[in-house]
Formats: C-alpha cells, sequence, structure tokens
C-alpha cells in the first residue's frame, strides 16, 4: 500500500511515530483543559510549569 503511494517503509515508521505523539499531545492538552474548565483549578504539572519559569526569570 505505501508503494502506491511512492513511500518507503522507513518513513511511514517514522510519519506513524511522530503522528503518535502529535495525537497523545493533543489528547494531554485537551485533558488539562477540560479539567481547569471544570475544576477551576490548575494541573499540578502547569503549576510546577510556572514555579520553574519564575525562578529562572522567564515570566
Amino acid at each position: 500500500m505505501w508503494d502506491e503511494l511512492g513511500i518507503s517503509a522507513g518513513t511511514a515508521v517514522l510519519i506513524l511515530i511522530a503522528l503518535y505523539f502529535v495525537i497523545k499531545w493533543a489528547v494531554k492538552n485537551g485533558i488539562k483543559e477540560v479539567y481547569s474548565a471544570i475544576t477551576g483549578k490548575k494541573a499540578d504539572e502547569d503549576i510546577q510549569n510556572e514555579i520553574d519559569l519564575k525562578e529562572l526569570g522567564l515570566d
């Protein structure tokens, strides 16, 4: 099937891996957004990231 599209097997694997991480990132951010919308709280990871940015002076 990939040969009909002119894509080698290695390229197809790389595309599928990249697609996996993009979907994983999108689902994670969607869940965090819904959590903050429902509870009105920030996720622990977001709070820790803000603390780390303040320590580095990158507000």
